[in-house]
């Protein structure tokens, strides 16, 4: 079966050892960085427009306690200034890359960590064999060709503007958008170190694979990863070209890789445990798309290897993934 983002990118389900649920710590962690930044918005929205029924959105939740960590965060912070506050909650399916409410219906959206995620594969990749360039990268590497590099910036610069056009028909005046993502330090696209590494070790781990017999070769030239981690810069860019927003906060901070690391040190105390929590904090982003474009059966024995890698990778260096943080209200 064909992959299809729209209907394979979701997180893995249940409550087992590899699922989203039990390995989402890393999102939980971003998520207590930006609760000032959420507790100043959802203060000035509600104080600002003191809106009968305050419409909250949260783009791209997954299973698990983080949504819910969200959810209450905004309405703690409604209650300290209302004490008639009715709560409904309603989960809408659909893409974000789509109009999902009312004309200027939404007073606060938020996201976290899934606008680094694109509509579909960059144009002009779809369906196409690799160059000898490209070979085995699922993602863009130090030695992708700059054609490639182009769609994927290109794929990222239409649905991002695509993004803020859609949000922007749909927030309420006076309302605001937080959005968390994974970014790059640098503004040169081939120094994005961090998911250099990671997406270069789970693609040496598929082409490990193919050499074991267990992959055709074919399907591992047509596969890519729809995602994109923009700079500062370029995010800053889109926005200010959009002209619908001005942004309030714009900041990147970091993280280390595995979410149970939470040392102060510039090494990784326990590498192959570190290893193991990488590879299933990966694999609950990424089993979907896999075993839609691959197979199911392969799972176990990919990420094990995927694991072993991310461990050899962590011997010689703690890696950390670059987030960003951007807050945004209508611009007046």
């Amino acid at each position: 079966m064909a992959m299809n983002i729209e209907r394979d990118l979701h997180m893995a389900t249940g409550d087992g050892q590899t699922s989203y649920t039990r390995n989402s710590r890393i999102q939980e962690k971003a998520f207590f960085q930006i609760k000032p930044i959420l507790e100043k918005a959802t203060r000035e929205v509600y104080t600002a427009l003191l809106p009968r029924t305050m419409i909250v959105a949260d783009l791209g939740c997954s299973p698990g306690p983080n949504t819910l960590c969200f959810i209450s965060e905004v309405i703690g912070t409604i209650a300290r200034r209302s004490t008639t506050s009715v709560l409904y909650i309603s989960g809408l399916p659909g893409s974000y890359y789509t109009r999902l409410f009312p004309r200027q219906s939404v007073h606060l959206f938020h996201s976290l960590f899934c606008l680094h995620w694109r509509s579909q594969a960059p144009e002009g990749v779809k369906g196409t064999r690799k160059t000898n360039q490209d070979k085995g990268d699922i993602y863009i590497t130090k030695t992708t060709s700059p054609t490639l590099v182009k769609l994927f910036q290109q794929q990222f610069q239409r649905d991002f503007a695509l993004f803020l056009k859609l949000r922007y028909e749909e927030l309420a005046f006076g309302g605001h958008i937080i959005l968390t993502f994974i970014g790059r330090k640098h503004e040169d696209v081939l120094r994005g170190e961090s998911n250099h590494h990671l997406y270069r070790l789970l693609a040496q781990s598929l082409q490990s694979l193919v050499d074991e017999g267990l992959l055709k070769k074919e399907k591992l030239d047509s596969f890519y990863l729809s995602v994109y981690s923009p700079s500062i810069g370029e995010v800053g860019a889109i926005v200010e070209q959009n002209g619908m927003f001005n942004m309030n906060h714009l900041k990147l901070y970091e993280t280390d890789w595995d979410p149970y690391d939470d040392l102060e040190s510039d090494a990784v105390h326990d590498s192959v445990s570190s290893g193991v929590n990488v590879a299933r904090c990966i694999r609950a982003v990424m089993e979907p798309l896999i075993a839609s474009h691959f197979e199911e059966t392969i799972l176990d024995r990919l990420f094990k290897e995927y694991a072993h890698r991310v461990t050899k990778h962590l011997e010689k260096e703690k890696t950390k993934h670059a987030v960003i943080v951007l807050s945004m209200k209508i611009v007046i």
